[in-house]
């Protein structure tokens, strides 16, 4: 016979775990970004990423990816490499030195309502001969340059199975896994998982004004990532 209590204690466990907040919570988009809905910022200042991965050309990958998402909605967005080159200009060659910048000046300088940081947080792949796995994590947030508020932050993260598949246990099978698994690695495409990544953020972000659906998507409800 079943016994009816043992049934009950996963239940009872997964109950426990959303009382606890240990589940992933929803907002709104207009109870997390309150800040955005309010200042409205038109143009968007769009800084080259800081790179904190182990891969060195993980920066010029992300580079390729980060300004068409953020104008697709509705922002008007300052071509990164003409950033770059002008702040160039200015004597300000590393990334670090325009992340520690007063927000003021990108103001001054370019006339941007705000600015977009964003920080490669993971881009690594973990190989193990018959299996690999590609993370990228990108940490994207804007600033005002009229009140130094942070406007809007958000986290995307995305895990590819890079393996080949085990074909059985047999000695063939796992070296014809570790070869697929080689090839993978070596074709993985970055610049498409970056952009994969973008959208988990860019979902979040509520549109700009340049959108059709500007201060209509307050009610879209996405993982509640502020901490308490």
């Amino acid at each position: 016979m079943i016994n009816i209590k043992l049934l009950a204690i996963p239940a009872l466990f997964v109950a426990m775990l959303i009382i606890s907040g240990c589940a992933p919570k929803l907002v709104t988009k207009g109870d997390a970004f309150p800040k955005m809905y309010e200042e409205q910022p038109r143009s968007l200042l769009i800084l080259p990423p800081m790179n904190e991965s182990t891969d060195a050309e993980a920066k010029g990958y992300y580079m390729t990816t980060v300004e068409m998402p953020f104008a697709l909605m509705g922002y008007y967005t300052f071509p990164v490499e003409m950033v770059s080159d002008i702040m160039k200009q200015e004597g300000v060659y590393d990334t670090e030195l325009l992340y520690n910048m007063p927000l003021n000046k990108f103001n001054e300088y370019f006339g941007a309502d705000a600015v977009l940081y964003t920080h490669i947080k993971k881009w690594d792949v973990s190989y193990m001969v018959v299996s690999s796995s590609l993370t990228v994590s990108i940490e994207a947030e804007i600033v005002s340059t009229k009140t130094s508020q942070q406007l809007w932050k958000y986290t995307g993260t995305i895990v590819v199975d890079l393996s080949g598949g085990n074909s059985g246990g047999s000695l063939a099978g796992l070296v014809a896994s570790a070869i697929a698994t080689a090839i993978n690695t070596a074709a993985a495409d970055y610049v498409k998982y970056a952009r994969v990544a973008n959208n988990r953020l860019i979902y979040t972000l509520p549109v700009g004004p340049y959108h059709e659906q500007h201060l209509k998507d307050q009610s879209i409800e996405l993982y509640d990532q502020r901490k308490k």
